[in-house]
């Protein structure tokens, strides 16, 4: 219930209910398709449900820091010992939240790609469901005034254009990669223009 309210947070336009249940939905996916979620696919969900848990409603804080906040509540909740979450569970979820700030997991990270995958499956949306998650991101961020916003909005497109591979897992590739860098810039060229 924690969870769904911090979720439901009235500031949150893009990070909200629906990113939570999209990303949940795109890990079944990849679940379907034969990706491997890792030694123990439960953690890769729990931290699908606490990627975005803390999500600051003014925007100024550091970067990662709502990821290292959303980490920092993961230990706190699943480690109340009433759940009699195993340990290493527990620590999996703070490692693969964490991992969110970035989306770069490692080689042989097979739970951290899902994970990423999942969370950026968006980019490879629909042109109108990407304008969609555009507009969303864009209302989390309405106290960004246009020409701070446009910068650094083309600085984050930018970098992840600049990835070999926006996708860790095959089947994320095969399904979102080139959908997500035509929506990236062209994105990237409206901003421009």
């Amino acid at each position: 219930q924690e969870l769904l309210t911090r979720w439901a947070e009235e500031h949150r336009h893009y990070h909200s209910p629906a990113h939570l249940l999209a990303v949940l939905e795109a890990l079944d996916e990849l679940d379907a398709a034969g990706e491997d979620l890792g030694a123990d696919p439960r953690a890769v969900r729990l931290a699908a449900w606490f990627h975005d848990a803390v999500y600051a409603a003014d925007q100024t804080a550091d970067p990662g820091q709502d990821e290292a906040d959303s980490a920092e509540l993961a230990l706190h909740l699943l480690g109340d010992p009433r759940l009699r979450v195993p340990t290493a569970l527990v620590a999996e979820v703070e490692r693969l939240v964490l991992l969110t700030v970035d989306h770069r997991p490692a080689p042989g990270d097979p739970a951290g790609a899902a994970l990423s995958d999942a969370d950026l499956a968006v980019l490879g949306s629909s042109p109108q469901g990407y304008d969609g998650y555009v507009e969303a991101v864009r209302a989390d961020f309405a106290h960004v005034a246009d020409a701070h916003w446009r910068t650094g909005r083309a600085a984050v497109l930018q970098h992840l254009l600049s990835a070999e591979h926006l996708y860790a897992t095959a089947t994320g590739r095969a399904r979102w990669e080139q959908p997500a860098r035509l929506n990236l810039r062209r994105e990237l060229e409206a901003l421009r223009s």
